[in-house]
Protein backbone atom coordinates (compact mmCIF):
# COMPACT_ATOMS: atom_id res chain seq x y z
CA UNK A 1 0.00 0.00 0.00
CA UNK A 2 2.82 2.29 0.76
CA UNK A 3 5.13 1.81 -2.31
CA UNK A 4 1.70 2.15 -3.84
CA UNK A 5 1.37 5.92 -2.54
CA UNK A 6 4.72 6.59 -3.33
CA UNK A 7 3.91 5.78 -7.17
CA UNK A 8 1.29 7.81 -7.11
CA UNK A 9 3.08 10.60 -5.66
CA UNK A 10 6.58 10.03 -8.03
CA UNK A 11 5.32 12.34 -10.85
CA UNK A 12 3.99 15.34 -9.24
CA UNK A 13 7.35 14.91 -6.94
CA UNK A 14 9.71 14.58 -10.39
CA UNK A 15 7.48 17.29 -12.25
CA UNK A 16 8.04 20.10 -9.54
CA UNK A 17 11.85 19.05 -9.35
CA UNK A 18 12.28 20.02 -13.02
CA UNK A 19 9.79 22.97 -12.99
CA UNK A 20 12.07 24.67 -10.39
CA UNK A 21 15.47 23.41 -11.88
CA UNK A 22 18.11 25.60 -12.03
CA UNK A 23 19.27 24.09 -14.99
CA UNK A 24 16.07 25.07 -17.11
CA UNK A 25 17.57 28.66 -17.09
CA UNK A 26 20.68 27.78 -19.53
CA UNK A 27 18.78 25.50 -22.14
CA UNK A 28 16.11 25.45 -24.23
CA UNK A 29 13.89 25.14 -21.51
CA UNK A 30 14.13 29.24 -20.86
CA UNK A 31 12.96 29.89 -23.81
CA UNK A 32 10.11 27.19 -24.13
CA UNK A 33 8.91 28.14 -20.71
CA UNK A 34 8.23 31.81 -21.50
CA UNK A 35 6.64 31.20 -24.36
CA UNK A 36 4.43 28.32 -22.98
CA UNK A 37 3.44 31.51 -19.84
CA UNK A 38 3.13 34.40 -22.49
CA UNK A 39 0.58 32.56 -24.63
CA UNK A 40 -1.59 31.59 -21.41
CA UNK A 41 -1.05 35.01 -19.80
CA UNK A 42 -2.16 37.34 -22.97
CA UNK A 43 -4.81 33.99 -23.26
CA UNK A 44 -6.14 35.08 -19.78
CA UNK A 45 -5.99 38.73 -20.40
CA UNK A 46 -7.92 38.54 -23.62
CA UNK A 47 -10.87 36.19 -22.19
CA UNK A 48 -11.24 38.30 -19.15
CA UNK A 49 -11.51 41.44 -21.36
CA UNK A 50 -14.30 39.88 -23.60
CA UNK A 51 -16.02 38.59 -20.92
CA UNK A 52 -15.93 40.81 -18.32
CA UNK A 53 -16.81 44.06 -21.15
CA UNK A 54 -18.78 41.53 -22.85
CA UNK A 55 -21.54 40.81 -19.96
CA UNK A 56 -20.82 44.26 -18.28
CA UNK A 57 -22.53 45.75 -21.72
CA UNK A 58 -24.94 43.21 -21.57
CA UNK A 59 -25.79 44.37 -18.07
CA UNK A 60 -25.25 48.08 -18.36
CA UNK A 61 -28.17 47.97 -21.31
CA UNK A 62 -30.86 46.00 -19.66
CA UNK A 63 -29.95 47.89 -16.32
CA UNK A 64 -30.81 51.09 -18.29
CA UNK A 65 -33.89 50.14 -19.82
CA UNK A 66 -35.34 48.98 -16.79
CA UNK A 67 -34.31 51.81 -14.81
CA UNK A 68 -35.58 54.05 -16.59
CA UNK A 69 -38.97 51.82 -17.52
CA UNK A 70 -39.38 49.36 -15.26
CA UNK A 71 -38.46 45.62 -15.77
CA UNK A 72 -41.81 44.46 -16.58
CA UNK A 73 -44.61 47.05 -18.12
CA UNK A 74 -48.35 46.54 -17.36
CA UNK A 75 -50.46 47.75 -20.35
CA UNK A 76 -53.65 48.05 -21.31
CA UNK A 77 -54.37 45.18 -24.36
CA UNK A 78 -56.38 48.40 -26.23
CA UNK A 79 -52.81 49.82 -26.21
CA UNK A 80 -51.69 49.97 -29.78
CA UNK A 81 -48.20 51.20 -31.52
CA UNK A 82 -49.42 54.91 -30.62
CA UNK A 83 -46.87 56.72 -27.82
CA UNK A 84 -50.73 57.87 -26.25
CA UNK A 85 -51.35 55.44 -23.81
CA UNK A 86 -54.62 53.50 -23.20
CA UNK A 87 -56.50 54.07 -19.65
CA UNK A 88 -55.17 50.82 -18.00
CA UNK A 89 -58.24 48.47 -16.77
CA UNK A 90 -58.64 47.97 -13.48
CA UNK A 91 -60.28 44.77 -13.42
CA UNK A 92 -58.71 42.14 -12.58
CA UNK A 93 -55.44 44.03 -11.73
CA UNK A 94 -54.29 43.55 -8.06
CA UNK A 95 -51.80 45.77 -7.30
CA UNK A 96 -51.47 45.02 -3.40
CA UNK A 97 -50.40 41.42 -4.41
CA UNK A 98 -47.70 42.61 -7.30
CA UNK A 99 -46.21 44.81 -4.66
CA UNK A 100 -46.47 42.04 -1.74
CA UNK A 101 -44.19 39.48 -4.67
CA UNK A 102 -40.59 38.28 -3.05
CA UNK A 103 -39.02 39.65 -6.44
CA UNK A 104 -40.83 43.29 -6.73
CA UNK A 105 -38.49 45.83 -5.33
CA UNK A 106 -41.61 48.34 -6.24
CA UNK A 107 -44.66 49.88 -8.95
CA UNK A 108 -45.51 53.42 -10.09
CA UNK A 109 -48.19 54.18 -12.51
CA UNK A 110 -47.49 56.36 -15.54
CA UNK A 111 -49.52 57.52 -18.67
CA UNK A 112 -48.13 59.00 -21.90
CA UNK A 113 -49.32 61.79 -24.87
CA UNK A 114 -47.16 62.70 -28.01
CA UNK A 115 -46.47 66.14 -28.45
CA UNK A 116 -43.89 68.61 -30.25
CA UNK A 117 -41.67 70.78 -27.98
CA UNK A 118 -41.10 74.20 -30.00
CA UNK A 119 -38.28 77.13 -29.57
CA UNK A 120 -38.06 80.55 -31.22
CA UNK A 121 -36.14 78.55 -34.06
CA UNK A 122 -36.62 75.02 -33.60
CA UNK A 123 -39.12 72.09 -32.89
CA UNK A 124 -38.49 68.08 -31.38
CA UNK A 125 -41.28 65.62 -31.59
CA UNK A 126 -41.10 64.43 -27.95
CA UNK A 127 -43.36 62.09 -25.71
CA UNK A 128 -44.28 62.84 -22.58
CA UNK A 129 -44.26 60.44 -19.96
CA UNK A 130 -46.59 61.60 -17.13
CA UNK A 131 -45.53 60.08 -13.76
CA UNK A 132 -47.37 60.23 -10.61
CA UNK A 133 -46.50 60.69 -6.82
CA UNK A 134 -44.72 56.73 -6.87
CA UNK A 135 -42.10 58.37 -9.27
CA UNK A 136 -38.85 56.69 -8.05
CA UNK A 137 -37.19 58.98 -8.34
CA UNK A 138 -33.73 57.75 -6.19
CA UNK A 139 -33.66 55.16 -9.77
CA UNK A 140 -34.14 57.58 -11.80
CA UNK A 141 -31.26 59.93 -10.18
CA UNK A 142 -28.94 57.72 -11.94
CA UNK A 143 -29.33 59.30 -15.11
CA UNK A 144 -29.50 63.26 -13.64
CA UNK A 145 -26.97 64.99 -15.50
CA UNK A 146 -27.79 68.53 -14.04
CA UNK A 147 -30.57 70.18 -12.38
CA UNK A 148 -32.99 68.17 -10.31
CA UNK A 149 -35.77 66.00 -10.25
CA UNK A 150 -39.19 67.67 -9.67
CA UNK A 151 -41.74 66.56 -6.42
CA UNK A 152 -45.15 65.17 -8.36
CA UNK A 153 -47.55 65.05 -5.51
CA UNK A 154 -50.59 64.99 -8.15
CA UNK A 155 -52.23 68.15 -6.55
CA UNK A 156 -52.81 70.75 -9.18
CA UNK A 157 -50.26 70.53 -12.10
CA UNK A 158 -46.91 70.92 -11.95
CA UNK A 159 -45.30 72.47 -14.64
CA UNK A 160 -41.55 71.40 -14.20
CA UNK A 161 -40.04 68.30 -16.66
CA UNK A 162 -37.03 67.05 -17.22
CA UNK A 163 -35.12 66.67 -20.86
CA UNK A 164 -32.85 64.55 -22.21
CA UNK A 165 -29.78 65.68 -22.85
CA UNK A 166 -30.43 64.92 -26.71
CA UNK A 167 -33.59 66.97 -26.77
CA UNK A 168 -32.42 69.85 -24.81
CA UNK A 169 -28.95 70.15 -27.25
CA UNK A 170 -31.58 70.02 -30.61
CA UNK A 171 -33.78 73.06 -28.39
CA UNK A 172 -30.60 75.20 -26.78
CA UNK A 173 -32.37 74.46 -23.37
CA UNK A 174 -30.60 74.02 -20.13
CA UNK A 175 -31.98 74.27 -16.84
CA UNK A 176 -34.95 76.97 -15.52
CA UNK A 177 -35.82 77.94 -19.02
CA UNK A 178 -39.18 77.51 -20.25
CA UNK A 179 -40.78 75.61 -23.05
CA UNK A 180 -44.05 75.37 -24.87
CA UNK A 181 -44.97 72.19 -25.72
CA UNK A 182 -47.90 71.47 -28.23
CA UNK A 183 -50.41 68.44 -28.12
CA UNK A 184 -53.41 68.05 -30.71
CA UNK A 185 -56.15 65.62 -30.44
CA UNK A 186 -58.58 64.26 -33.77
CA UNK A 187 -61.14 67.07 -33.81
CA UNK A 188 -59.72 69.35 -31.54
CA UNK A 189 -57.50 72.80 -31.64
CA UNK A 190 -54.03 72.20 -30.18
CA UNK A 191 -53.52 71.90 -27.13
CA UNK A 192 -50.73 74.15 -25.60
CA UNK A 193 -48.58 73.80 -22.28
CA UNK A 194 -46.00 75.91 -21.24
CA UNK A 195 -43.15 74.06 -18.96
CA UNK A 196 -40.07 74.42 -17.34
CA UNK A 197 -37.09 72.87 -17.25
CA UNK A 198 -35.92 71.24 -14.02
CA UNK A 199 -33.47 68.55 -15.30
CA UNK A 200 -31.79 67.26 -17.57
CA UNK A 201 -31.24 63.14 -17.92
CA UNK A 202 -29.29 60.95 -20.42
CA UNK A 203 -29.81 56.97 -20.48
CA UNK A 204 -27.45 56.74 -23.78
CA UNK A 205 -30.45 54.72 -25.21
CA UNK A 206 -31.16 56.27 -28.56
CA UNK A 207 -34.98 55.14 -28.68
CA UNK A 208 -35.47 56.83 -25.33
CA UNK A 209 -33.28 59.94 -25.39
CA UNK A 210 -34.58 61.10 -28.58
CA UNK A 211 -38.26 61.03 -27.61
CA UNK A 212 -38.98 61.31 -23.90
CA UNK A 213 -39.61 64.13 -21.53
CA UNK A 214 -40.93 63.34 -17.75
CA UNK A 215 -43.53 65.41 -16.45
CA UNK A 216 -46.91 65.67 -13.89
CA UNK A 217 -49.16 62.89 -15.00
CA UNK A 218 -51.80 65.48 -14.64
CA UNK A 219 -51.07 66.80 -17.28
CA UNK A 220 -51.31 63.83 -19.64
CA UNK A 221 -54.38 62.96 -18.08
CA UNK A 222 -56.43 66.68 -18.72
CA UNK A 223 -54.80 66.21 -22.19
CA UNK A 224 -56.32 62.77 -22.72
CA UNK A 225 -59.68 64.07 -21.03
CA UNK A 226 -59.03 60.72 -18.30
CA UNK A 227 -60.11 60.24 -14.72
CA UNK A 228 -57.49 61.58 -12.16
CA UNK A 229 -57.59 57.97 -10.81
CA UNK A 230 -56.60 56.52 -14.61
CA UNK A 231 -53.18 55.32 -15.57
CA UNK A 232 -51.87 54.70 -19.03
CA UNK A 233 -49.25 51.92 -17.49
CA UNK A 234 -47.82 50.35 -14.39
CA UNK A 235 -43.88 50.03 -14.30
CA UNK A 236 -42.80 47.33 -12.18
CA UNK A 237 -39.29 47.19 -10.84
CA UNK A 238 -37.53 44.10 -9.46
CA UNK A 239 -34.89 43.56 -6.69
CA UNK A 240 -33.00 41.60 -9.43
CA UNK A 241 -32.86 41.48 -12.83
CA UNK A 242 -31.92 38.12 -13.34
CA UNK A 243 -35.34 37.16 -11.50
CA UNK A 244 -37.47 38.83 -14.41
CA UNK A 245 -38.40 35.35 -15.59
CA UNK A 246 -39.58 34.06 -12.20
CA UNK A 247 -41.30 36.96 -11.53
CA UNK A 248 -43.07 37.57 -14.97
CA UNK A 249 -45.90 35.05 -15.25
CA UNK A 250 -47.06 35.53 -11.33
CA UNK A 251 -47.45 39.45 -12.45
CA UNK A 252 -49.41 38.29 -15.42
CA UNK A 253 -51.47 36.13 -12.95
CA UNK A 254 -52.49 39.31 -10.80
CA UNK A 255 -52.78 41.47 -14.01
CA UNK A 256 -56.57 40.68 -15.56
CA UNK A 257 -57.77 39.44 -18.79
CA UNK A 258 -57.53 42.83 -20.09
CA UNK A 259 -54.62 44.42 -19.85
CA UNK A 260 -51.10 42.13 -20.69
CA UNK A 261 -46.92 42.47 -19.46
CA UNK A 262 -44.18 43.36 -21.05
CA UNK A 263 -40.47 42.85 -20.05
CA UNK A 264 -38.39 45.71 -20.59
CA UNK A 265 -35.93 44.31 -23.76
CA UNK A 266 -39.40 43.36 -25.55
CA UNK A 267 -39.74 46.85 -26.30
CA UNK A 268 -36.77 47.33 -27.98
CA UNK A 269 -36.72 44.31 -30.19
CA UNK A 270 -33.86 46.17 -31.92
CA UNK A 271 -31.56 46.23 -28.76
CA UNK A 272 -32.41 42.21 -27.71
CA UNK A 273 -30.91 41.26 -31.02
CA UNK A 274 -27.47 43.90 -30.57
CA UNK A 275 -27.77 42.35 -26.64
CA UNK A 276 -27.92 38.70 -28.52
CA UNK A 277 -24.71 39.48 -30.37
CA UNK A 278 -22.41 39.44 -27.04
CA UNK A 279 -23.11 36.02 -26.39
CA UNK A 280 -22.28 34.67 -30.00
CA UNK A 281 -19.14 37.56 -29.81
CA UNK A 282 -17.60 35.97 -26.12
CA UNK A 283 -18.49 32.05 -27.28
CA UNK A 284 -16.38 32.90 -30.63
CA UNK A 285 -13.28 34.77 -28.97
CA UNK A 286 -13.20 32.32 -25.87
CA UNK A 287 -13.00 29.17 -28.10
CA UNK A 288 -10.30 31.08 -30.88
CA UNK A 289 -8.03 32.16 -27.57
CA UNK A 290 -8.87 28.53 -25.95
CA UNK A 291 -7.41 26.95 -29.11
CA UNK A 292 -4.17 29.24 -29.35
CA UNK A 293 -3.03 28.61 -25.68
CA UNK A 294 -3.97 24.73 -26.12
CA UNK A 295 -1.81 24.65 -28.87
CA UNK A 296 0.98 26.59 -27.96
CA UNK A 297 1.30 24.29 -25.04
CA UNK A 298 1.12 21.31 -26.87
CA UNK A 299 3.90 22.41 -28.61
CA UNK A 300 5.34 23.28 -25.54
CA UNK A 301 5.05 19.35 -24.30
CA UNK A 302 6.61 17.69 -27.44
CA UNK A 303 9.49 20.70 -27.17
CA UNK A 304 10.37 19.62 -23.46
CA UNK A 305 9.98 15.43 -24.43
CA UNK A 306 12.36 15.81 -27.32
CA UNK A 307 14.54 17.97 -25.09
CA UNK A 308 14.49 15.19 -22.37
CA UNK A 309 14.81 12.15 -24.17
CA UNK A 310 17.67 11.08 -22.48
CA UNK A 311 15.99 11.50 -18.84
CA UNK A 312 13.19 9.84 -20.36
CA UNK A 313 15.46 6.77 -20.80
CA UNK A 314 17.30 7.17 -17.87
CA UNK A 315 13.69 6.93 -15.91
CA UNK A 316 12.75 3.85 -17.61
CA UNK A 317 15.67 2.59 -16.98
CA UNK A 318 15.20 2.77 -13.56
CA UNK A 319 11.77 0.72 -13.46
CA UNK A 320 9.65 4.10 -14.15
CA UNK A 321 6.51 2.63 -16.55
CA UNK A 322 4.79 5.09 -18.97
CA UNK A 323 2.02 6.35 -17.28
CA UNK A 324 3.97 7.70 -14.81
CA UNK A 325 6.75 9.11 -17.26
CA UNK A 326 3.83 11.05 -19.22
CA UNK A 327 1.97 12.31 -16.00
CA UNK A 328 5.11 13.94 -14.66
CA UNK A 329 5.55 15.79 -18.10
CA UNK A 330 1.79 16.82 -18.27
CA UNK A 331 2.44 17.86 -14.71
CA UNK A 332 5.45 19.66 -14.99
CA UNK A 333 3.72 21.86 -18.38
CA UNK A 334 0.49 22.38 -16.32
CA UNK A 335 3.39 24.03 -13.69
CA UNK A 336 4.66 26.34 -16.34
CA UNK A 337 1.00 27.62 -17.01
CA UNK A 338 0.44 28.49 -13.37
CA UNK A 339 2.68 31.71 -13.58
CA UNK A 340 1.44 32.73 -16.68
CA UNK A 341 -2.32 32.36 -15.45
CA UNK A 342 -1.16 34.22 -12.35
CA UNK A 343 0.42 37.29 -14.29
CA UNK A 344 -2.78 37.68 -16.61
CA UNK A 345 -5.10 37.45 -13.98
CA UNK A 346 -3.12 40.53 -12.67
CA UNK A 347 -2.92 42.38 -15.91
CA UNK A 348 -6.18 41.52 -17.03
CA UNK A 349 -8.15 42.39 -13.96
CA UNK A 350 -5.69 45.66 -13.12
CA UNK A 351 -6.74 46.69 -16.24
CA UNK A 352 -10.30 46.13 -15.71
CA UNK A 353 -10.36 47.95 -12.97
CA UNK A 354 -8.58 50.88 -14.15
CA UNK A 355 -11.71 50.89 -17.05
CA UNK A 356 -14.17 50.22 -13.69
CA UNK A 357 -13.63 53.33 -12.30
CA UNK A 358 -12.04 55.49 -14.88
CA UNK A 359 -13.89 54.97 -17.93
CA UNK A 360 -10.78 55.65 -20.15
CA UNK A 361 -11.97 53.81 -23.19
CA UNK A 362 -15.31 55.87 -24.50
CA UNK A 363 -18.34 54.55 -26.84
CA UNK A 364 -20.30 56.31 -29.26
CA UNK A 365 -23.87 55.64 -27.48
CA UNK A 366 -25.59 55.84 -30.43
CA UNK A 367 -24.02 52.63 -31.90
CA UNK A 368 -23.31 51.18 -28.20
CA UNK A 369 -26.12 52.46 -26.26
CA UNK A 370 -23.17 53.17 -23.62
CA UNK A 371 -20.93 56.12 -23.72
CA UNK A 372 -18.12 54.12 -21.66
CA UNK A 373 -17.18 50.92 -21.53
CA UNK A 374 -18.47 48.75 -18.85
CA UNK A 375 -17.12 46.36 -16.77
CA UNK A 376 -18.66 43.17 -15.09
CA UNK A 377 -16.04 41.86 -12.38
CA UNK A 378 -17.16 38.95 -11.18
CA UNK A 379 -14.94 36.15 -9.47
CA UNK A 380 -17.14 33.18 -10.53
CA UNK A 381 -15.83 34.05 -14.09
CA UNK A 382 -12.54 35.35 -13.43
CA UNK A 383 -11.91 31.72 -11.67
CA UNK A 384 -14.14 29.76 -13.97
CA UNK A 385 -11.94 31.46 -17.10
CA UNK A 386 -8.67 30.21 -15.31
CA UNK A 387 -9.55 26.90 -14.26
CA UNK A 388 -11.39 26.19 -17.43
CA UNK A 389 -7.78 27.07 -19.74
CA UNK A 390 -5.97 24.66 -17.13
CA UNK A 391 -8.24 21.66 -17.33
CA UNK A 392 -9.09 22.00 -21.24
CA UNK A 393 -4.73 21.89 -21.61
CA UNK A 394 -4.65 18.99 -19.36
CA UNK A 395 -6.85 17.21 -21.51
CA UNK A 396 -5.71 18.05 -24.39
CA UNK A 397 -2.25 16.97 -23.15
CA UNK A 398 -3.26 13.41 -22.73
CA UNK A 399 -3.02 12.54 -26.35
CA UNK A 400 0.90 13.95 -27.10
CA UNK A 401 2.32 12.89 -24.03
CA UNK A 402 1.93 9.45 -25.42
CA UNK A 403 4.90 10.34 -27.88
CA UNK A 404 6.84 9.26 -24.75
CA UNK A 405 5.74 5.52 -24.89
CA UNK A 406 7.63 5.60 -28.17
CA UNK A 407 10.80 6.14 -26.63
CA UNK A 408 13.50 3.12 -26.03
CA UNK A 409 15.83 3.48 -23.36
CA UNK A 410 17.84 0.95 -24.80
CA UNK A 411 18.20 3.47 -28.21
CA UNK A 412 18.14 6.37 -26.20
CA UNK A 413 21.28 5.07 -23.85
CA UNK A 414 22.95 3.67 -26.88
CA UNK A 415 22.69 7.14 -28.65
CA UNK A 416 24.11 9.04 -25.78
Amino acid sequence: MRLKFIALKFPIYFSKKIAFSKDNKNNLSKVIVFIGRLSVALGIIVSLITVSTGLGSKKAIESRLANFSGHITIKSTRSNSSYNTSVLNKEGLKINEIKSLEEVAGVQSYATVSGILRTEDNFDGVILKGVSKDFDAERFQDFMISGEIPKFTEIGYNNQVILSQKIANDLHLKTKDSIVAIFSKEDQKPIYRKFVVSGIYKTDIKMIDDLFIIGDINHVRKIQDISKDDVGGIDVFLKKSETIDSAFPKIERLIGFKNFAEKATDKYPQIVDWIGLFDTNIALIITILLVVVVINIIMVLLILIIERTNSIGVLKTLGANNQQIRAIFINYTLLIMVPGLIIGNVIGVGLLLIQKFFGIIKLNPENYYVSTVPVDLNPIYILAISLGILLVSAVALILPSYLISKISPVKVIKYD
